[in-house]
């Protein structure tokens, strides 16, 4: 016969594809992220029902517009948010993964996983809603291995051929989020299509091959691993195969009696985690293939034979590490992704420049590069916010700083930038038991302390919870706590004060009253006049 049959590409290049660390901080980075997309469509995708209405709420107390969709509403309502999406009166959709699927909207410009999917055909499935028209698309995932071993616990009901499957798709999606390649390359080589990362359509389209990882050689050990491979005769996932290179002994391992061969342990000059890495690179390069027909099973193919006999150059990239340890780190995103702000950053070095012609001396005495990057991460506009750049103080500050301040001040006017601290990001009022609790005894006019006692908190976190209360939103009315301590003078002049102030912080209170009011007595009155004026 002579049909012609043609094969679809699965690359969309207009994609940009980015996974962040999921920090206790995901919430206040979704938001600076949307805000800096203002106007645009999004979706965000999320496992629970619970977590998308959380969300959706969450979104809307911060001036989003924003519904949830999930199959827990009734149709009506579906109908209506979608509808309402569709037709830009709102800009956002939070809806669990099984849910999205109704939602044909040609120009949705980001697609945000708050939690990875439990596969990559999902994840592929997902972000593909995004960019439809050919514009812009941007694809953001948040990933943490908490989340992992949550969908892991989840498998563990199931029958053991489902969850051997359920997890190999997992691990690949693991991959993926660690992997420090073109992302576009590792998802493409997935779907059983090669991509060149040097000249394919969308090849600098993700944050990984924007900020790359330093490269090593690995020719000596990719031959090692892929001797191990062929040498355990193809019974072995990846983790095995670490497991043999560092010479850990597992059950498995005990069973096939391989810590008894001679290459057991041959690799134990590198941690698990290089292995893991480099496994996941030569799997992309085609060295290795993975058959997830039997649960993610690594043989050696023909050009991997091929390598042994005669090993060539590899250059190989860490994965990123993504430790608990981050959990802390806000993460402070610029536009492109949590690295600094590319264009602001060339405007700062033009401007170093030009500060160190005029003094006569080299660009790094005005300021080193490091202290840019952060400038163009943190967008500090006032002199005290400069001082606490990375390796800027007080001294340099003075010295060269008024012009940087003034350049990034106009900067993020002209690009309305969100900053990372313009951000107080507002709870969902009483979404939780504590904040139940406080509302309700302060109506009761209870006395503060015994508030705090009975939720074994101290005056400080009860004063925190006090301001999440109202900055969200929820009147709480303290008049009766602050009459015992302040006369009505006083409080006039601290309500004046907060209503002429350009800022609500409290070290800048303390400072304009010097010592005539504590922290606490300050802070209470902030709370006050949030309480009245903005709510």
């Amino acid at each position: 016969s002579d049909a012609t049959t043609y094969k679809a590409s699965f690359n969309r290049p207009n994609l940009f594809y980015e996974v962040r660390t999921k920090t206790k901080n995901i919430e206040a980075d979704i938001i600076r992220f949307i805000k800096q997309n203002k106007g645009k469509s999004g979706i965000i995708y999320c496992l629970s029902r619970k977590k998308v209405e959380e969300i959706a709420q969450v979104l809307q107390v911060n001036g989003i517009s924003a519904v949830p969709y999930h199959a827990g509403l009734d149709a009506k309502t579906r109908a209506k948010h979608q509808d309402m999406f569709l037709m830009e009166d709102v800009d956002v959709v939070v809806a669990t993964i099984a849910f999205g699927m109704g939602i044909d909207k040609p120009d949705v410009r980001f697609v945000i996983h708050h939690d990875i999917p439990k596969s990559l055909e999902s994840y592929y499935q997902e972000t593909g809603r995004a960019g439809r028209d050919g514009g812009e698309g941007h694809c953001l995932a948040y990933y943490s291995y908490k989340d992992v071993e949550k969908l892991e616990k989840f498998m563990s009901g199931k029958p053991v051929a489902e969850q051997e499957i359920g997890y190999a798709l997992l691990q690949e999606v693991v991959a993926y989020a660690e992997t420090s390649i073109s992302r576009r390359k590792f998802l493409l080589h997935y779907f059983g299509e090669e991509f060149d990362s040097e000249t394919g359509e969308g090849a600098d389209m993700d944050d990984n091959v924007r900020n790359p990882k330093a490269k090593v050689e690995a020719k000596d050990n990719v031959k090692k691993l892929l001797e191990v491979v062929r040498d355990t005769k193809y019974l072995y996932k990846s983790k095995e195969i670490v497991f043999t290179l560092i010479g850990r002994v597992n059950a498995t391992i005990k069973a096939h009696r391989t810590d008894t061969q001679n290459f057991f342990g041959c690799g134990k000059d590198q941690e698990e985690r290089y292995w893991m890495a480099l496994i996941r690179q030569v799997l992309v390069d085609g060295m290795l293939t993975k058959d997830i027909e039997t649960y993610g099973i690594l043989k050696v193919s023909d050009k991997g034979h091929d390598f042994i006999k005669n090993p060539q150059s590899f250059m190989m990239s860490e994965d990123h590490e993504y430790n608990e340890a981050e959990d802390d780190a806000i993460v402070t995103a610029a536009k492109s992704s949590g690295t600094a702000d590319e264009a602001l950053m060339a405007m700062l070095r033009d401007l170093r420049k030009k500060v160190a012609k005029k003094l006569g001396v080299p660009p790094f005495v005005v300021f080193q590069d490091p202290s840019l990057e952060d400038m163009a991460l943190k967008y500090p506009i006032t002199m005290d916010e400069l001082i606490n750049i990375h390796g800027v103080g007080e001294g340099k500050a003075k010295k060269y700083g008024k012009e940087f301040v003034e350049l990034i001040n106009r900067y993020v006017e002209d690009n309305d930038i969100i900053r990372p601290d313009d951000l107080v990001v507002k709870s969902t009022g009483a979404n939780s038991a504590n904040k139940l609790y406080i509302i309700q005894n302060i109506d009761r006019k209870l006395s503060l302390e015994d508030i705090a006692k009975a939720k074994g908190m101290n005056m400080d976190a009860l004063l925190k919870e006090m301001e999440q209360i109202v900055y969200a939103g929820t009147k709480l009315n303290i008049s009766y706590w602050i009459n015992e301590m302040l006369d009505e003078d006083q409080q006039e002049e601290i309500h004046d004060y907060f209503m002429d102030s350009q800022t609500d912080k409290i070290e800048d209170a303390l400072k304009e009253f010097d010592g005539d009011y504590d922290i606490e007595e300050l802070r209470l009155m902030r709370i006050k006049f949030i309480s009245e004026v903005a709510n």
